[in-house]
């Protein structure tokens, strides 16, 4: 069992940078694969980006490639996604998700946290 916590975000204006956090429970956190996800209004769940187990191997969605880095530090239990020059459409809850297998962190993750809102005003 893994539990995720969300933390980090906020209101701000297109160009601003916000990071988020996201801290797990558990002594194994280095056995997850992690990932980002966001859900705007009226819109499904979408993949935002994903790291593995030892922060290796990246994967990021086209609308946020460049924009956006994913990152973690095993030793804190804590994945991060640093967001830069946001815009009014990257507006949604972000989700912190967790998957014990990499090939299906972005599809499938196997925990998801309560998600925090990010909203970026033009």
């Amino acid at each position: 069992q893994v539990q995720l916590v969300e933390s980090g975000g906020g209101l701000v204006q297109a160009g601003d940078s916000l990071r988020l956090s996201c801290a797990a429970s558990g002594r194994t956190f280095s056995s997850y694969a992690m990932g980002w996800f966001r859900q705007a209004p009226g819109k499904e769940r979408e993949f935002v980006a994903a790291i593995s187990y030892g922060g290796g191997n990246t994967n990021y969605a086209g609308s946020v490639k460049g924009r956006f880095t994913i990152s973690r530090d095993n030793a804190k239990n804590t994945v991060y996604l640093q967001m830069n020059s946001l815009e009014p459409e990257d507006t949604a809850v972000y989700y912190c998700a967790a998957s014990a297998a990499w090939a299906v962190v972005a599809r499938r993750p196997d925990y998801w946290g309560q998600g925090t809102q990010v909203t970026v005003s033009s």
